[in-house]
């Protein structure tokens, strides 16, 4: 799988590759091994060997390079965060960003039937940008980032959108009470939802100068 991204990435066909996940990446030795064989740091030598020509060559080409990795626990933390990624410490190291995300906040239900996710994104390491930053967001089963959702949350941030109460409001128009049915009838009117929005990027634009 990483010849193939390296290939694809020095041919500069691709702007983006997405690699899900790094825990499944499996080196040769183990394919080839047998069930219970001792394989220790087998994935964390692929991973920095590989990492070394992936990162000349994305140098040069400017592909986007996405890896999806898993999280574990440390057996026997005593104290500090237990948790830890798979393929070593090179992708940490060579990685411009790092995003640990994760669900936060209840299930978002369409009556019984779960629809969505509150998501929270947190970024741990940038070399591009200030690190740190924190982002929340609904993500919502065969659609992804909820757009109604952001538009609500950073329309109400921008004081665009008035929040009363419950009660969500733009100009003289009631959007709904509570955040779902303000989401729905921004959803039922595409107009109101660009509107919105250009406002919004507006908004933005002014406060980034």
């Amino acid at each position: 799988a990483l010849e193939i991204a390296e290939q694809l990435i020095r041919s500069s066909a691709v702007d983006i590759i997405v690699i899900d996940s790094v825990a499944a990446l499996t080196p040769k030795k183990e394919i080839e091994g047998e069930m219970g064989d001792s394989n220790v740091g087998l994935q964390a030598r692929l991973m920095s060997q590989a990492l070394r020509k992936l990162t000349s060559a994305i140098s040069k080409t400017n592909t986007t390079c996405v890896f999806i990795n898993q999280l574990r626990e440390k057996i026997g933390v005593m104290f500090g965060n237990p948790e830890t990624t798979t393929g070593g410490n090179a992708l940490k190291f060579y990685a411009s960003v790092r995003l640990d995300i994760r669900g936060s906040g209840t299930a978002i239900k369409d009556g019984e039937e779960q629809i969505g996710k509150p998501t929270r994104v947190r970024v741990v390491k940038n070399k591009l940008a200030p690190p740190f930053r924190k982002a929340e967001f609904d993500i919502m089963y065969g659609e992804g980032i909820s757009r109604t959702g952001e538009i609500i949350d950073l329309g109400s941030d921008l004081g665009i959108i008035k929040k009363s109460g419950s009660w969500y409001s733009y100009n003289d128009t009631k959007l709904g009470q509570g955040r779902d049915a303000a989401k729905a009838t921004i959803k039922d009117n595409p107009e109101l939802a660009e509107e919105l929005e250009k406002l919004i990027f507006e908004a933005l634009k002014e406060n980034s100068r």
